[in-house]
């Protein structure tokens, strides 16, 4: 593997997922914290996190996200956050990391921001559910910290009045450019000639993509993973363990 670490040589992909956030404790999107109850009705992630659920039941879908939001600023980075940022320290302009992960820890760490996408936005943050600006606010720290009875007037746009949204990627939403970066990352699949999957199971459409892409141009994929996934099945590589001794390891390779 140690060949196909020359550092100048065309763009190495990050493309990351809930298990690099998983050992600072953050649970993975679709396990059984990510249930929530409204009323006397359990409701799965996929119900919840939608605009259409949204449309109708803003406190409550609020109310969901924001108890996320108050236990993320509660953990830290781990020693993955570290290492990609040691590999990226490495690689300079031939490092792109693509995250899945809206807990914002990326940027907590200090990664660069300039090679960073995060695909399904940043929990930090919310924008106008009207789209009246283009502009992201970041979560006011009074609805944080009434998670459990959020209120319009705290989580009103500045501009219109309307209720402001999470600024996340829901289920029944397409990527774009504008808000996910969806055009800006296909760009980078022009240059990559090595691509690194990290604690994802790709269910969503773009990591889909970007995998199935390398796969199609014999690019070199190596897959961090403690599981077997469709994904482990595509990579030239499988590292079947957790991201940070994953990472620690390929470190070593690019250092060679």
């Amino acid at each position: 593997m140690h060949k196909e670490w020359k550092t100048n040589e065309g763009l190495t992909v990050f493309l990351c997922g809930a298990g690099l956030s998983a050992q600072s404790g953050i649970p993975t999107f679709r396990g059984p914290q990510g249930y929530w109850t409204i009323g006397s009705k359990e409701y799965r992630p996929q119900e919840l996190a939608t605009f259409s659920a949204f449309q109708k039941m803003p406190e409550d879908i609020w109310a969901w996200y924001l108890y996320r939001i108050f236990e993320y600023r509660k953990k830290q980075p781990n020693d993955g956050h570290r290492l990609l940022i040691d590999i990226e320290t490495t690689l300079g302009d031939s490092f792109c990391l693509v995250t899945q992960n809206v807990d914002g820890l990326h940027k907590r760490a200090g990664q660069n921001q300039n090679r960073l996408y995060e695909i399904h936005g940043n929990l930090e943050f919310a924008r106008c559910s009207k789209e009246c600006t283009d502009n992201r606010f970041p979560i006011p720290e009074q609805a944080v910290h009434h998670h459990k009875s959020p209120s319009k007037e705290h989580l009103s746009c500045p501009r219109c009045g309307e209720w402001l949204r999470p600024h996340v990627l829901w289920f029944d939403e397409c990527y774009n450019e504008k808000w996910y970066r969806y055009d800006s990352v296909h760009q980078k699949l022009g240059s990559m000639k090595r691509l690194v999957t990290i604690g994802t199971s790709g269910q969503t459409n773009l990591p889909t993509q970007i995998v199935s892409f390398a796969k199609e141009n014999k690019i070199f994929h190596v897959d961090i993973n403690p599981e077997d996934t469709w994904i482990s099945g595509q990579a030239n590589v499988h590292l079947k363990t957790t991201a940070d001794k994953g990472l620690k390891k390929l470190l070593k390779f690019i250092n060679v």
